[in-house]
């Protein structure tokens, strides 16, 4: 089955509801980087995140940029989504695996780290993109969103993100959901809610048990009036191009590119989300120096 996300709505539009279906995503993530179950569960958790974050957002060209930097070995986890459905993202060291949690779980809080942050930068298309930084409160990514959300936007939300990888290191399942609350909800609703989600294990375990986007929502608002508004398709895919390359490199400036082609060499740049490699030939500079003069 494809990947997707489902937009949603509830309690007469009082409540936002996203859920996304990433298997493939995250399993494609796993095989680019080569990334061990835990990394994996973590890049996983975090390009889910992002993609029903990009589904959030309203403008055709709005993109949307999750970092996730603790004091745990795994280093960065960047997530991007620069168009709906699409995500790309790496980690700073995709070897880290550690033994299982205490509860036998993959144990991404601790590859993480507590001490750090989460930066979610929004580019709507303003001359300076939105960016909201916040402390990490557990290294486990969904409940670092959420705090996210309540912290720096000032929305109540509830975030769940999941990964399973199974004995070889596939990824089995993969998937999660955002829950917002908006204005003027009913304290009655929102204690209703609460105990909902307080009764659910785990997003891992909905997916173990077959859980699609729209099951997990209405496994949680099914009796509060749900409304399925859209359907999003999901899948990893980095758009780097030569092109962008080249850019980047006239935007070093003259003296830099003229530094780069005394030293006689050609510039190789491998893509951070993909593993592609780029080549410009000392020529190429060198055309790339007289536009960067103009």
């Amino acid at each position: 089955m494809s990947d997707y996300i489902v937009r949603a709505t509830a309690y007469n539009n009082k409540i936002l509801a996203i859920a996304a279906f990433s298997t493939q995503t995250a399993q494609k993530a796993k095989e680019i980087h080569n990334l061990t179950p835990t990394t994996c569960a973590a890049l996983g958790r975090a390009l889910t995140a992002v993609a029903m974050m990009r589904v959030m957002m309203k403008g055709e060209k709005d993109k949307v940029t999750l970092v996730i930097k603790g004091d745990g070995p795994i280093g960065n986890i960047v997530a991007v989504s620069n168009y709906p459905g699409i995500v790309k993202g790496y980690v700073g060291n995709p070897t880290v695996d550690l033994p299982l949690s205490e509860k036998g779980k993959l144990d991404v809080g601790k590859a993480v780290g507590k001490n750090g942050y989460v930066t979610v930068i929004k580019d709507i298309g303003l001359k300076e993109p939105y960016i909201g930084t916040v402390e990490l409160q557990t290294g486990e990514i969904g409940e670092d969103i959420a705090y996210y959300f309540y912290a720096s936007e000032q929305v109540p939300s509830a975030v769940g993100v999941g990964v399973l990888v199974g004995k070889e290191g596939n990824v089995l399942a993969s998937g999660g959901f955002i829950i917002q609350l908006l204005p003027n909800v009913e304290e009655e609703v929102v204690a209703k809610l609460e105990e909902v989600l307080r009764n659910i294990s785990s997003v891992t375990e909905l997916l173990r048990n077959g859980y699609l986007p729209e099951d997990i929502l209405n496994h949680i608002l099914g009796e509060m009036g749900l409304n399925i508004l859209e359907r999003v398709d999901l899948k990893y895919e980095c758009d780097c191009s030569q092109e962008r390359f080249e850019t980047a490199i006239i935007a070093l400036g003259k003296e830099e590119i003229e530094k780069l082609i005394s030293e006689g060499q050609s510039v190789e740049a491998v893509c951070h989300f993909c593993g592609k490699k780029y080549l410009i030939e000392e020529s190429r500079l060198k055309e790339l120096l007289r536009i960067a003069e103009e």
